[in-house]
């Protein structure tokens, strides 16, 4: 039981997808579409320990308070950079995520880990696809 000393935390990895898997997500959009994502989920009071993606998808490590609902952040967080997106005319076609996503639990002990798997998106999408990163996830079963 948390004292009121002790702050009770949910880490979230989550693995969200451009629509149709389009590869829209350029290097130079994911920078500043990242910077502005940990900016909008702060405001929103949710930390986001790590973001990084490649072309068609990206990640996050979300560091949640209990009370908060994971849907409903996500709802916010694709929304808000979806219409961002759209509104800076980054694009000459207009941006949308998939409706789902996929999320993981982290224990505390595995945070540094899933930081830097996300952390290193670009090198490891070097030599695999986007099916067999899901492929790995699917197998992820407790």
């Amino acid at each position: 039981m948390a004292t009121n000393n002790h702050k009770i935390w949910l880490f979230v990895h989550v693995f969200v997808t451009v629509h149709e898997r389009k590869p829209l997500l350029k290097k130079p959009i994911r920078t500043v579409l990242f910077a502005h994502l940990q900016r909008d989920a702060s405001e929103k009071g949710t930390k986001v320990v790590a973001v990084n993606g490649v072309e068609d998808h990206m990640h996050l490590l979300l560091q949640l308070h209990p009370a908060q609902n994971l849907l409903q952040v996500m709802k916010a967080l694709k929304s808000e950079a979806a219409n961002w997106i759209n509104n800076s005319n980054l694009l000459t076609e207009p941006f949308e995520w998939e409706d789902s996503f996929a999320a993981y639990s982290v224990s505390p002990s595995g945070i540094k880990q899933v930081a830097d798997f996300i952390g290193k998106q670009e090198e490891y999408h070097k030599t695999k696809s986007l099916e067999s990163e899901l492929e790995v996830f699917d197998k992820v079963q407790l």
